[in-house]
């Protein structure tokens, strides 16, 4: 069996699948959704083409080590990111070849279903417990909000307060038996996440996502996850094993690979592994398609370290279409009770609507980041 063609789909709401051919007929699907960038990682999609023609699809860990290794600029997000979207559907063909899903290739499950999270936005107390509400009337059990909106460095009492505000509304609609978590998103200062987090503790979130920005990694988060007994997350914005080291060393409880951007399911394995042997548990990153999140999936379930998926069904960034607009049957994201039913269909596991995505096409994908300023006129993180 050979490749004989890589296709790329940009696709609303902001979405990049990859679609690999073969001699044989057996075709996968991959996605390659970089956030605000996906043209600039179709063009690297297209640029790994010419080292795939021609190739044996099953040769995965070959191919990967290839993509990643075999030019002189290597890793970041572009990179990464099309090396995933192209190994998802490599990893896709080999369970189809084999007719099996990928997760028995990853060595078989551990779980029989998979505990999945659903987002919620709202500014507001009761917008949040009405959206909560929403959430609970469709199983969810577990949800995660984004704490602030664009904070200063040092913000004053009334932004924490806000914070705080939102976070007892979500413990108040929830209960004592559900979970939520916060997504700091990077908006925070080091000094400015310990001053919330210990405000936060009484509300037993979960896990607070991402209390200051990657670059800081090494110099402040450890002073973070040592000042609160809230498990911090971390891990969109890291692309390889080598990145996630030293976030593990600082003590966070749950690392977030976004099979997306991390290399695809054969580095986010590797990821799930190394985790293991600190004690720490995976959540993949995944506000993404319908591709990302079932090669999540795959890799859930053959995961021991697995903790819970995030997944994008009724998420604010996707106004118009959503996660099951390009699937033939939706139904293996039909969640019962909070949780995924193991896939059992070969490779990922789904069937991709090829009609309905080339018809998307023709739309396009036009998202972009927000820009944000803080009060003096200066960048601010979004």
């Amino acid at each position: 069996m050979k490749i004989t063609g890589v296709e790329t789909f940009l696709v609303p709401p902001r979405w990049l699948f990859v679609k690999v051919s073969t001699d044989e007929g057996v075709s996968g699907w991959g996605e390659a959704s970089l956030e605000g960038r996906t043209g600039t990682a179709r063009s690297a999609v297209v640029e790994l083409e010419d080292y795939l023609i021609g190739e044996d699809p099953l040769h995965l860990e070959k191919h990967w080590q290839m993509m990643t290794k075999s030019t002189f600029y290597r890793g970041g997000p572009v990179l990464s990111t099309a090396v995933a979207g192209i190994d998802q559907a490599l990893w896709d063909i080999a369970g189809k070849w084999r007719g099996a899903p990928v997760h028995e290739l990853l060595g078989g499950p551990v779980r029989d279903r998979a505990r999945v999270y659903s987002w919620v936005g709202g500014d507001t107390p009761g917008k949040v417990m009405e959206e909560i509400a929403n959430r609970k009337e469709h199983g969810f059990d577990a949800v995660k909000m984004n704490a602030p909106g664009p904070l200063e460095p040092l913000d004053k009492p009334a932004a924490i307060a806000r914070i705080v505000a939102l976070a007892s509304s979500a413990r108040e609609a929830l209960g004592p038996d559900a979970d939520f978590a916060l997504d700091f998103h990077g908006r925070f200062s080091a000094a400015m996440a310990r001053r919330v987090l210990r405000e936060l503790e009484p509300l037993k979130p979960m896990f607070v996502e991402e209390p200051v920005l990657p670059e800081f990694i090494e110099t402040r988060l450890a002073e973070v996850t040592g000042s609160t007994v809230i498990p911090i997350a971390v891990g969109e914005r890291l692309f390889s094993r080598s990145d996630f080291l030293p976030a593990l060393r600082s003590g966070i409880a749950v690392a977030q690979p976004d099979i997306s951007h991390c290399g695809g399911i054969s580095e986010a394995r590797r990821i799930a592994v190394l985790a293991e042997c600190f004690d720490v548990n995976l959540a993949p990153h995944c506000p993404l398609g319908p591709i990302a999140l079932a090669a999540s999936l795959q890799v859930a379930f053959a995961t021991p370290n697995f903790l819970i998926q995030e997944q994008s069904a009724g998420i604010h960034y996707n106004k118009g279409d959503d996660l099951l607009d390009y699937l033939v049957d939706p139904s293996v994201f039909m969640y019962k009770a909070g949780y995924c039913e193991r896939p059992v269909k070969p490779g990922l596991g789904i069937e991709v609507d090829e009609a309905a995505v080339r018809r998307a096409v023709e739309v396009g994908e036009h998202w972009r980041t927000p820009h944000w300023q803080h009060l003096d006129g200066s960048f601010a993180e979004w």
